[in-house]
C-alpha cells in the first residue's frame, strides 16, 4: 500500500477543471471529449471509476472496464477496497475522540491501552497519526487472522528505528495501534467507524472490504500478477492485522462524498477538522504529512491540495483521493486490475492536464496476421541462461522473462535509475541473508513454511503497481519458490508475494518481426524488440540482449 504521487493529484487537479468548464456533458456529468479519451485509455488497460465534485453540486462519474470475469461492468455504485486511504478514516474518528475530550494528541499509547508494553507504549498519538513514531516491523501477513490481544503482543515486540518524533517513518503498525486506541475508547473500533466516521449526511456510504459492516453495493474483483485476486472480501478474520491501515471499501463517488464532508466538517467538527490541518511532519520537499494525507502547498502546482492513496495489496485494487481547498473540489479515482493502475493512468495524461491540453491518448500499434505472431512463440534463452517465454496473446505477444538478465531487458523507468535498482537488490539480499532483524523475522518466516533455507537467487527487479519488486528465488529444504519483495524505507519488508509466476510483459507489433513494449503510461517506451528466425532481440534504453530459440 503506497501513498499518492504528487503528479496524480496534479493531474487530477487539472483534469476536474477542464471537465467543469466544458458546456458538453454526458450523462454523468463529464464531458463528452473527457470521457471519449479516458475509454481510449480504459481500451489500453484501465479498469474502473472516477468521480469528481464540488459544494455547488457539480458532480462527474465515469466508469470503466469490467468489474469481475463474469463480464459484469463498473459503474459508479461499483465498491472498492482502498488500502491506505483507510487510514484517514481511523485518522478522522481519533480526532473526533480528541475533540470530544476522550484522550489528547500528547497522550502516551500505553497509558490509553494499558496491556501495550514496549516502544509503542511511548508514542504519543500524534506521532502514531503523524508516521513519526519511528516503530519498525509489521503485524503480519493482511488476511492472516490476527486475534485483538495478539495484534497488541506483536505492537509491544517492535523497536524503534529512530527518536520518536524526529523523522517520518511510514507505518501501517501504527495505523493499528490507533484502531486498537479507538476501540479501548469506544468499545469497538468498527462500530464507531460505521457509526460515526463512514456517514455522510446520516447516511452510511462505506463500510469495510472483509468482515462487518460491509460495503453497500456490488464489488469489484482485483487482480494481482496478472491473474483474479483472491482476496474478495470473504476473509472471515479476526481482522486486526488490516485494522485502521487498510480495510475500508466503498466505490470511487462515495470516497469522493466523504472527502468533501471531511473537509467541510460534516464528518467530523470544524475544530477537529481544525485539528488535522494543524498537526503536520515537514517532508522537506513542499509537502507535509498531516494525519491520514499528505498536504502539498501551493508553490508546487499554483493551488494547495491534498492527497491519499491506497493499493498494491493482495486484493488488486488502487484508489486515489484529492482534495483542493480552495476551490472545494473531491478527485476520487479506483482501480481494479493491475494493466493500468489509477496512479499510473493520471501520470500518462498528467502533463498535459496540467499545461491545458487535451488529453493524450494511448499509442497504437500495428495490424499483423495472427501467423506472425504464432511464428515467434517458443523459448529463447540467453547465454546466461535466463530465458524468454513468448507466446501469442490476443494482438500482441506476452513474454515471461526467467531470470535476472531478462527481467533486466525489459527495465526501462522514468521514476527508478539503475541505482535505485541496485540499491534495492543489495538492501534485499542482506534482508533475506539475516543481516537485520527484520530480516532474520523473515528468515523464520520462511522456514516455517519451506523448512531451512539452502540457498536465495536475484531473479531481477521490475517496476509493478509503481514501485520497485525484486524477484528471487528461494531453495529450501522442502521446495524451491519464486517470490519477489518490495521494501520500506528502512529496508523493512514493504510489500511481498510467495509463489508467484516470472514477471511478464506484453508486446505489440509495430511490423513484421518489431515490436515494442506495451505501456500506455509511457515507461516503457525505450524498449524495442525483434525476432529474425530463430534470433530475438530485446534492445533498451542502455543494452540490447540477445537470445536464441532452442538453444
Amino acid at each position: 500500500m503506497k501513498r499518492i504521487s504528487l503528479i496524480l493529484a496534479a493531474a487530477l487537479l487539472s483534469a476536474a477543471c477542464t471537465v467543469g468548464d466544458d458546456p458538453e456533458t454526458d450523462a454523468a456529468g463529464c464531458s463528452a471529449d473527457f470521457t471519449s479519451a479516458l475509454s481510449q485509455w480504459a481500451d489500453a488497460g484501465f479498469s474502473g471509476a472516477l468521480a469528481m465534485g464540488d459544494g455547488e453540486g457539480y458532480e462527474c462519474r465515469a466508469a470503466f472496464g469490467l468489474a469481475d470475469e463474469a463480464g459484469i461492468a463498473n459503474t459508479d455504485e461499483t465498491v472498492f477496497a482502498i488500502g491506505s486511504i483507510s487510514k484517514a478514516f481511523t485518522a478522522a474518528a481519533v480526532l473526533d475522540l480528541v475533540d470530544a475530550g476522550e484522550f489528547a494528541l500528547d497522550a502516551q499509547a500505553g497509558a490509553l491501552l494499558p496491556e501495550l508494553a514496549g516502544p509503542a507504549a511511548e508514542a504519543t498519538v500524534q506521532q502514531l497519526l503523524l508516521h513519526t513514531s519511528g516503530l519498525d516491523g509489521g503485524l503480519g501477513d493482511d488476511h492472516q487472522p490476527l486475534e485483538r490481544d495478539a495484534a497488541i503482543a506483536k505492537l509491544s515486540g517492535l523497536r524503534s528505528a529512530f527518536e520518536p518524533g524526529t523523522e517520518f517513518f511510514y507505518s501501517n503498525a501504527g495505523y493499528t495501534l490507533l484502531a486498537l486506541i479507538v476501540d479501548e475508547a469506544t468499545g469497538s473500533y468498527r462500530e464507531y467507524l460505521a457509526e460515526e466516521i463512514l456517514t455522510v449526511g446520516g447516511e452510511r456510504i462505506g463500510g469495510f472490504w472483509d468482515g462487518e459492516p460491509t460495503a453497500p453495493g456490488p464489488r469489484a474483483i482485483g487482480s494481482v500478477d496478472g491473474r483474479p485476486a483472491e482476496q474478495t472480501g470473504d476473509f472471515a478474520g479476526p481482522h486486526w492485522a488490516l485494522a485502521g491501515n487498510g480495510d475500508v471499501a466503498m466505490s470511487a463517488a462515495a470516497l469522493g462524498a466523504w472527502t468533501r464532508g471531511l473537509f467541510t466538517g460534516e464528518v467530523i467538527s470544524p475544530d477537529a477538522v481544525d485539528l488535522l490541518l494543524g498537526s503536520s511532519f515537514d517532508n522537506g520537499d513542499g509537502t507535509r504529512e498531516i494525519p491520514g494525507w499528505v498536504s502539498v502547498g501551493p508553490d508546487m502546482f499554483g493551488t494547495p491540495l491534498i492527497t491519499a492513496s491506497g493499493g498494491g495489496g493482495d486484493t488488486g485494487h488502487n484508489a486515489v483521493a484529492a482534495w483542493l481547498p480552495d476551490t472545494g473540489t473531491s478527485l476520487t479515482v479506483a482501480s481494479n486490475t493491475d494493466g493500468l493502475i489509477a496512479g499510473e493512468l493520471v501520470d500518462a495524461i498528467g502533463p498535459a492536464l496540467i499545461a491545458g491540453e487535451p488529453i493524450p491518448v494511448p499509442e497504437g500499434h500495428a495490424e499483423v496476421d495472427p501467423a506472425e505472431l504464432q511464428a515467434r512463440e517458443g523459448v529463447y534463452t540467453i547465454e546466461s541462461g535466463s530465458a524468454f517465454t513468448v507466446g501469442a496473446a490476443g494482438d500482441g505477444l506476452e513474454v515471461a522473462a526467467e531470470g535476472a538478465d531478462a527481467v533486466a531487458a525489459f527495465y526501462d523507468s522514468g521514476e527508478f535509475a539503475a541505482e535505485d535498482v541496485a540499491a534495492h537488490e543489495t538492501a534485499l539480499l542482506a534482508l533475506l541473508n539475516g543481516e537485520t532483524e527484520a530480516g532474520r523475522d523473515e528468515r523464520e518466516a520462511i522456514e516455517a513454511d519451506l523448512g531451512s533455507i539452502e540457498g536465495i537467487e536475484l531473479a531481477g527487479t521490475a517496476v509493478e503497481d509503481g514501485e520497485l519488486h525484486t524477484y528471487v528465488r528461494i531453495s529450501a529444504a522442502d521446495g524451491d519458490v519464486l517470490s519477489w519483495y518490495a521494501l520500506g524505507e528502512h529496508g523493512d519488508v514493504g510489500a511481498v508475494s510467495y509463489g508467484v509466476e516470472p514477471p511478464a510483459f506484453t508486446l505489440v507489433p509495430m511490423g513484421i518481426g518489431e515490436y515494442r513494449l506495451d505501456d500506455p503510461a509511457g515507461a516503457g517506451e525505450g524498449v524495442q524488440v525483434s525476432f529474425e528466425d530463430d534470433l530475438m532481440t530485446v534492445a533498451g534504453p542502455t543494452a540490447a540482449v540477445e537470445a536464441r530459440r532452442g538453444a
